[in-house]
């Protein structure tokens, strides 16, 4: 078994995440964003999307999109159950990561992938070919993304992790999502407390650096 990775990607960084905190040990196979490796023949070979990351049986199948991956490990390693114990807990995170990730996340992507000239003519995710930036999209995700911001702190504001009192695949979700906006320059307002009481604390655990 193999997990293509790569050092700062979103996607990627969650699977590490989840990975840290169940205790599981994958060997890993590191992608180069920044000279393209993901577009090599080599890889796209593993993936032909051209994205990471993606986890390789001993024969040969190939799983990819992270989500999927973090749910082939939790049932493979149940404990500790980072999608929920009982019916409700799992619906709770499932609905809040589907949240994080419409909401959120795709208006991260959104405005990143629309305004980065590194991303001039990449502006989709994946072995697409030349797609052009759109700036309509970026202002959409700027709204999207203060909406979502809202909405994530009062979440928090009655609970101490997204769906409650358990670190869940939710939070590891969230944390990625924030630290990507961050990186690439979108807002996140000081005067959302709750958000970044909970921030503070999901960083805090030793998974964050993975």
């Amino acid at each position: 078994m193999k997990l293509y990775d790569a050092d700062w990607a979103p996607s990627p960084r969650r699977v590490r995440i989840f990975l840290a905190e169940k205790g599981i040990e994958v060997p890993r196979q590191r992608i180069d964003l920044k000279s393209a490796e993901q577009f090599h023949d080599d890889y796209l070979a593993i993936n032909p999307r051209g994205a990471v990351p993606a986890l390789e049986f001993d024969d040969g199948e190939v799983l990819c999109e992270s989500a999927a991956i973090c749910r082939y490990f939790e049932a493979e390693t149940p404990d500790p159950p980072l999608f929920g114990s009982d019916p409700r807990e799992i619906g709770k995170i499932e609905s809040w990561t589907r949240r994080i990730e419409g909401d959120g996340y795709v208006a991260v992507v959104y405005v990143f992938r629309n305004t980065a000239p590194v991303f001039k003519d990449r502006a989709i995710v994946g072995n697409f070919g030349a797609v052009p930036q759109i700036p309509e999209l970026a202002a959409r995700g700027n709204k999207m993304w203060h909406c979502f911001l809202e909405a994530f702190d009062q979440q928090l504001g009655d609970n101490r992790w997204v769906t409650g009192d358990r670190f869940s695949f939710a939070d590891i979700t969230a944390l990625v999502t924030i630290d990507f906006a961050r990186a690439v320059k979108l807002d996140v307002p000081q005067r959302l407390g709750n958000l970044w009481r909970w921030h503070e604390e999901a960083s805090a655990r030793p998974s964050a650096g993975a």
